[in-house]
């Protein structure tokens, strides 16, 4: 009777996987996902609202789900903890997600956007020049752009920060401060920097121009990218695609994003007519170099432990880094695959 049992429950199994392979070999794969985190000021919100990125990914089995964050930082947290897959950042951020250990990998680069940040100062100041800030309040994001961005118009001037005196501030708060007097200037980004200028509050004392290339960086979970290569080329083509529709027609682009952020659309106006940081291209030697500066500045300022330093191949080689992002070249993209191989 055992025996009988065993037989015929053998037989059930031997039927049941015999019912159950075609279905694996004949039916449809199972549907893949990418996660990414976007920004209301960045590129990724235009291409969601278009569904130019689902166009593409589609047809390879993709579905994208889309996960909004207020700025880099957080987004690059999401993304250590494994919950996105892609993602966009400025790029002091993208310094700090190295030296913490962050495994990601660089996939493209915006054009530059140097007129896109600087240093302001409040209604009625009688500063001139930057040098002129010795002893003064310079309200900035501690370990943002504009970290970057004033550390380059200081040294530019003669200046370091224990020249100054440093006062830390999120946009909103050191735009209140700018208006009640209580710092001398301000290094910011825009939309902030715009409307600091359109709402007549401040004026300009120094550009990016010269200091911050103040691009947009791509980038990838390192392990998703390995195992999905193919999913960097449609990805860079719908940014662009999206990209030069917003750059033919800035009025368009200002007014729908002044509604997703909440602002004045003649500031966004402003903002849109000076930021050609939408063109999305694989890392090359200028981003990279770019990125370089912006890591070595951070280092020499002691707000990373280790100094990150990229090779001509655009890989990264981390000297002392638990992680570190690995970037491709146009070179690589273009012609070398799988990529994982690089």
């Amino acid at each position: 009777m055992h025996a009988k049992t065993f037989h015929f429950l053998s037989l059930g199994v031997a039927l049941g996987i015999a019912l159950f392979m075609p279905i694996l070999a004949f039916g449809e794969n199972p549907e893949k996902v990418v996660r990414i985190g976007y920004q209301k000021s960045g590129a990724f919100l235009l291409v969601k609202n278009e569904g130019s990125l689902e166009k593409r990914l589609g047809p390879l089995g993709w579905r994208v789900e889309w996960k909004e964050f207020p700025s880099g930082p957080p987004l690059l947290e999401a993304l250590n903890a494994g919950s996105l897959d892609v993602g966009h950042s400025g790029d002091a951020p993208l310094i700090f997600a190295q030296s913490a250990g962050i495994a990601f990998e660089y996939i493209g680069a915006t054009s530059p956007a140097p007129e896109s940040a600087g240093i302001v100062l409040p209604k009625g100041s009688t500063i001139q020049t930057v040098a002129e800030l010795r002893g003064k309040r310079v309200a900035f994001a501690k370990g943002s752009s504009s970290h970057f961005l004033l550390a380059r118009a200081l040294g530019e001037a003669g200046l370091t920060f224990n020249d100054i005196k440093p006062v830390y501030l999120q946009p909103s708060d050191a735009r209140a401060a700018v208006q009640s007097g209580s710092v001398d200037a301000w290094a910011i980004w825009d939309p902030f920097y715009a409307a600091a200028e359109v709402d007549g509050e401040a004026r300009v004392l120094r550009s990016g121009q010269g200091l911050s290339a103040h691009r947009e960086l791509y980038f990838a979970r390192r392990d998703f990218l390995t195992a999905h290569p193919d999913i960097v080329a449609p990805l860079l083509a719908a940014l662009r695609e999206t990209g030069e529709r917003a750059l033919k027609d800035p009025a368009a682009t200002a007014k729908f994003l002044a509604s997703k952020l909440g602002i004045n659309e003649a500031v966004m106006l402003k903002s849109e007519l000076r930021k050609p940081r939408y063109e999305a291209e694989p890392m090359g030697e200028a981003s990279i170099a770019d990125q370089q500066q912006v890591a070595d500045t951070f280092f020499q300022l002691g707000l990373v432990p280790t100094r990150a330093k990229y090779n001509s191949r655009c890989a990264l080689t981390s000297y002392g880094l638990k992680g570190g992002g690995r970037c491709f070249s146009g070179e690589t993209i273009e012609k070398s695959f799988p990529w994982y191989l690089f």
